[in-house]
C-alpha cells in the first residue's frame, strides 16, 4: 500500500526555520566575541556634578608610573584602563588623594572588546573568584544579641504599662512577676494585645512569654536579610564593583570579592560591627535606665530607647571641625530626620549622648558588647536631618567610623569563620587548565566523530563547535550568571552530552539504511525516530540541573547554570541545526519513503 503522503518532498525545512537558526547564531555569537577579546583592570571615578581633567589624571598616574591604555569620560564618570592589572590597587591609591568631595572611586573591569561590539549591549562572561582571584569570607550571624534585645524590649515594656511589675529573662523566655492579681490580668491583657507572637503561660502571680519557634526564624530571617543588605551597601563604599553576597544556611554569609587580593581593608569593614545610638540622659532611678560609661570611664545613666539608631544614617562624612575636632557630619533618612526633630524641639536644654556600639568575639566564640558614650551634648536648638558629632577620636578614626556609619549599622554581629585568598596567577593558571581540558576533550571528541561517522561526523562536528559558541554566548547574555572551574567542567560533560544527541540520531540513520531505505528516507526517519530518546534523556538531566541550582550555591551553582544551558543548546544544535545541513547536502533525494 502506497502511503498517501508519497508525493511530498522529503528533508525540507520552512524558511522561517532558516530565518530563526540564523538570527540565533549571529546573536549568540556577538554574545560570545567579547569573551574572546577579554578584559582589562581599570578604575572608575564617579563624578556626577563636575567634571574631571583628563591631563591631569594622565600626570597624576604617570608620576606613579602607573601606564594606561586609555583615558575616557561617559555618563558621569572617567574611566581609567590600565595596562598592568597588577597596577589597579596602586592606580586607586594615587587617585584618592586627588578626589574631591561627592566623589566615588572604584575598582572594576573593562572590557577590551571593540567599540561597536560593546555599544550593541555584548560584555564578556564575569568569571568567579576561582578564575579570576580575589578573597571569600564566610560570615557567621549572631542571632543571640537580638533576642536579647527582643526580651530586653518586653521587659520594659510591661514595666512602662504595668505598675508594680518586676522582670526577667532566662534563656528564651521571660518571667515578669507581678505583686497582685488585677497587675497579672492587666498584664495578660497587654501581651495579648502588644505582643500576640510570643507563647504565654501563667503560674503564681507570675507571666512567663516565649517566643515560638516559627516568629525565632522569620526573625532570624529578617535579621540576615538586612545584614546582606548591609554588607552590599559597605562593599559598595569600598569600591569592589562584581562582589557576591549571597546567604549560605540559615545564618551564613558568603562574600566573594573578585580582584581582592589583599584582604585586610575589606575584612575590617566588611566583619566590623560599629554602630552609633542617640540616648536622652535619665536619672539613676528611672524606669528602662541603663548605665554606659563615657571614654572617662564615668558613668552615664541613659534612657534604654534610642532616639533614633544608626540605621537611619545615610551618609557620613569625616572632617576638622571650628575647634580643629575631628568630627563627623551626619545625614539621616527621612524618617531619622523627623525623630530628630521631634525630639529635640522638646528638649531644648536637656543632654543627649550618642553611644559608640561595637561588637567582639570572645574566646568562646560568642559576641560581646562593647558600648561607650563618645559625647554628651546639650540641645541648643532643634536638630533636622543633618548635625555633627564629636569625640570620635582622631581624624582617622572619625574617618572609618564615617565609612561604617555610611556603609550602615548591621542588625545582628557578624563573625568572619573562614576566609580565603586566591590569587591571580592561581587564578589564571585554572582558567589555563580548564580550557586545556575542555580543548583535550573536544578534539578527542571531534576525532573519533570524523572517523566512525564519516560525512555525518562532520555534520556533527561542525553543529558541536556552534554548540559551545553559543553556550559561551548564552552564559554572557545572562544577567548575573558567572563562570567557575566547575562551569568549566559543565563545558566539558556539554561536549559529550552534545555528541550524545548526534550519536542517537546517526544510529537511527544506519539502521534504517541497512533495513533498505535510501540515505534520505533514513534521515527523515532517523531523526523523527530518536527525537522521543532524546527529549527524555535531557528532561531528566535537565530536572537535576534546575534541582542543583535550587539546592545548591556558589559553585555548585555555577556547574547546574552552565549544564543546564548546555543541554538546551545542544538540542538546538544537535537536533534542529544537524538536521539542516543534512538535508541541505544529502537529504534532497526525489525518491519517496514508501510504507509497507
Amino acid at each position: 500500500m502506497v502511503n498517501k503522503k508519497q508525493h511530498q518532498p522529503l528533508n525540507r525545512n520552512a524558511i522561517w526555520k532558516y530565518i530563526v537558526l540564523s538570527v540565533s547564531i549571529v546573536i549568540l555569537f556577538l554574545s560570545a566575541l567579547p569573551s574572546w577579546y577579554g578584559e582589562q583592570a581599570s578604575v572608575h571615578i564617579k563624578h556626577p556634578n563636575q567634571t574631571i581633567d583628563v591631563l591631569a589624571v594622565s600626570k597624576y598616574l604617570s608620576q606613579a608610573d602607573i601606564a594606561t591604555t586609555a583615558i575616557h569620560q561617559t555618563n558621569g564618570q572617567t574611566i581609567i584602563v590600565l595596562q598592568d592589572d597588577n597596577q589597579q590597587a596602586k592606580a586607586k591609591d594615587v587617585m584618592e588623594q586627588h578626589l574631591i568631595e561627592g566623589e566615588v572611586i572604584a575598582l572594576a573591569m573593562e572590557p577590551s572588546a571593540p567599540d561597536w561590539l560593546t555599544n550593541l549591549g555584548f560584555a564578556p562572561i564575569k568569571l568567579g573568584l576561582d578564575l579570576r582571584g580575589g578573597v571569600q569570607f564566610l560570615l557567621d550571624v549572631d542571632m543571640e544579641p537580638v533576642y536579647h534585645a527582643h526580651r530586653q524590649v518586653v521587659m520594659d515594656e510591661f514595666r512602662a504599662k504595668v505598675r508594680g511589675s518586676t522582670g526577667r529573662h532566662v534563656d528564651d523566655s521571660v518571667y515578669l512577676s507581678f505583686r497582685s492579681s488585677e497587675s497579672l490580668q492587666e498584664a495578660i491583657s497587654v501581651a495579648r494585645e502588644e505582643f500576640p507572637q510570643w507563647q504565654r503561660a501563667v503560674s503564681n502571680n507570675q507571666l512567663i512569654l516565649s517566643q515560638t519557634e516559627e516568629e525565632r526564624d522569620a526573625l532570624r530571617a529578617s535579621t540576615v536579610l538586612q545584614n546582606l543588605q548591609i554588607m552590599r551597601s559597605r562593599i559598595e563604599h569600598l569600591g569592589i564593583t562584581e562582589a557576591s553576597v549571597q546567604r549560605q544556611g540559615q545564618s551564613r554569609i558568603r562574600i566573594e570579592l573578585p580582584g581582592v587580593q589583599d584582604p585586610a581593608a575589606a575584612k575590617d569593614v566588611i566583619g566590623a560591627t560599629a554602630s552609633l545610638s542617640f540616648h536622652s540622659l535619665v536619672s539613676e532611678r528611672s524606669p528602662g535606665a541603663f548605665v554606659i560609661n563615657d571614654e572617662n570611664g564615668k558613668p552615664v545613666y541613659l534612657n534604654r530607647n534610642a532616639i533614633f539608631g544608626g540605621e537611619h544614617i545615610i551618609d557620613a562624612r569625616a572632617s576638622i571641625g571650628e575647634m580643629g575636632l575631628a568630627e563627623v557630619n551626619l545625614v539621616l533618612d527621612s524618617a531619622g530626620g523627623r525623630k530628630m526633630s521631634h525630639h529635640s524641639r522638646a528638649n531644648i536644654g536637656q543632654p543627649m549622648a550618642t553611644v559608640y556600639n561595637e561588637y567582639t568575639q570572645g574566646r568562646d566564640g560568642t559576641s560581646i558588647k562593647n558600648s561607650e558614650v563618645i559625647s554628651v551634648a546639650t540641645i541648643q536648638a532643634q536638630l533636622g536631618s543633618r548635625f555633627q558629632i564629636t569625640g570620635s577620636g582622631n581624624l582617622a578614626e572619625a574617618q572609618q567610623l564615617a565609612l561604617l556609619l555610611s556603609a550602615g549599622s548591621l542588625t545582628a554581629p557578624v563573625t568572619i569563620v573562614e576566609e580565603r585568598t586566591i590569587g591571580p596567577t592561581l587564578g589564571a593558571e585554572n582558567v589555563k587548565n580548564g580550557f586545556a581540558a575542555l580543548a583535550l576533550g573536544l578534539g578527542l571528541t571531534l576525532t573519533f566523530i570524523a572517523l566512525w561517522y564519516r560525512r555525518l561526523g562532520w555534520v556533527a562536528n561542525s553543529a558541536l563547535c556552534i554548540n559551545l559558541v553559543m553556550l559561551v554566548g548564552l552564559i554572557a547574555l545572562i544577567p548575573g550568571a558567572v563562570l567557575t572551574m566547575p562551569g568549566i567542567a559543565g563545558l566539558v560533560l556539554t561536549v559529550g552530552m552534545a555528541v550524545d544527541t548526534n550519536v542517537l540520531i546517526f544510529e537511527r540513520v544506519r539502521d534504517k539504511m541497512k533495513q533498505g531505505y535510501s540515505f534520505a528516507q533514513s534521515i527523515n526517519t532517523g531523526f523523527d525516530s530518536a527525537f522521543s530518546s532524546i527529549w527524555d534523556a535531557n528532561l531528566t538531566t535537565m530536572i537535576v540541573a534546575i534541582a542543583l541550582y535550587s539546592i545548591g550555591n556558589g559553585p555548585i551553582q555555577g556547574f547546574a547554570l552552565t549544564l543546564g544551558l548546555g543541554l538546551l543548546t545542544s538540542m538546538f544544535t544537535g537536533i534542529f541545526l544537524s538536521r539542516v545541513i543534512i538535508n541541505l547536502i544529502w537529504g534532497r533525494d526525489q525518491r519517496r519513503m514508501v510504507k509497507i
